[in-house]
């Protein structure tokens, strides 16, 4: 039986920042940048930024709905956008900046309408909802230099996502107020500093920068599995530091554009916690040195890990 594929259009300013996180999701099938809803023909870049074409900046996105609902894709398109903004979206200013849906069949049309609605009365805005839904219009794909922007140029895309304001807006809007007051609970200050704001603790005065003992670290907050004592080593640094981790699955590697320099960062993947970041200057055989911070892990003793759930692992060190 042949896989279903539907087509969604949105609209969220630039369309370099609106690729990525619909790319990343199961049952997507393809994300494409382009031009939408105006009257000319075929327009190019430099037309549309003209602000004389009435197109919007957009990806189409043709998906699986059986592995990944319009509805969801509705919902993750909210997080990606301000939509109380009329004139653009951040930093870019203009009718080819603004937000909306353009809807492909009456289905989508009511969906769109309901989570707009949804999303006006439940927040996290206290401003009108000013995206508009549209029937959806004759759609012409961008120029391919801007075809999968975020990874042909990695660092201008984590720059401009920076300085546009679009980023520290989306993690501000959507913050989990109720888990940031649990957190806050149960985390140290520093604790919370470094998981939750990327924090970084002092060298060589945190718990585990010379920690010895048998057994696995493991994310402070979710309690994922994350390196092994038998690929801790000591680099001199001041933070504990790994060859590798556990699972290579369980670490999320993100580019890292503070503090004037360019660098790798690592989060655990289902707490989202800064854990530290990734150097190329490690020993051999991986050359890779995860650099640590102790404020974000949990250490579990080799003979508790049957105990606290973790036997799985119990086998590394037999």
């Amino acid at each position: 039986m042949g896989q279903r594929q539907e087509l969604a259009t949105f609209a969220g300013g630039c369309f370099w920042c609106m690729v990525k996180p619909f790319d990343e999701q199961p049952g997507i099938i393809s994300v494409v940048s382009g031009y939408t809803g105006g009257h000319k023909e075929n327009p190019s870049y430099e037309d549309v930024c003209s602000e004389t074409t009435g197109h919007y900046e957009a990806v189409q996105i043709t998906f699986d709905p059986d592995v990944f609902p319009y509805e969801k894709l509705l919902t993750l398109y909210w997080q990606q956008i301000d939509p109380t903004d009329k004139g653009g979206q951040f930093a870019d200013r203009g009718e080819s900046y603004r937000t909306a849906i353009f809807y492909h069949n009456d289905q989508q049309k009511e969906a769109a309408e309901k989570s707009k609605q949804e999303l006006a009365e439940n927040g996290p805005f206290s401003d009108p909802i000013v995206t508009d839904i549209l029937p959806a219009q004759p759609f012409y794909e961008a120029e391919e230099y801007h075809q999968g922007y975020y990874k042909k140029n990695p660092i201008r895309y984590t720059m401009y996502r920076k300085g546009s304001g679009r980023e520290r807006f989306l993690k501000e809007t959507w913050k989990d107020q109720g888990k940031e007051a649990d957190l806050k609970k149960k985390l140290t200050p520093m604790q919370y500093e470094v998981t939750q704001n990327n924090g970084t603790e002092p060298p060589f005065r945190n718990e585990f920068w010379n920690h010895t003992e048998e057994g696995i670290y493991v994310d402070i907050v979710s309690g994922e599995p994350l390196f092994s004592s038998l690929d801790k080593y000591d680099a001199g640094c001041g933070w504990p530091s790994f060859t590798k981790p556990l699972k290579t699955e369980q670490v999320k590697e993100n580019m890292d554009v503070s503090h004037n320099m360019i660098r790798t960062e690592v989060r655990s993947k289902d707490g989202d916690s800064h854990l530290g970041h990734l150097f190329d200057d490690g020993p051999q055989p991986t050359g890779m040195r995860y650099c640590i911070n102790s404020a974000a892990l949990r250490f579990v003793p080799e003979s508790e890990l049957e105990e606290q759930g973790y036997g799985e692992f119990k086998h590394l060190f037999q």
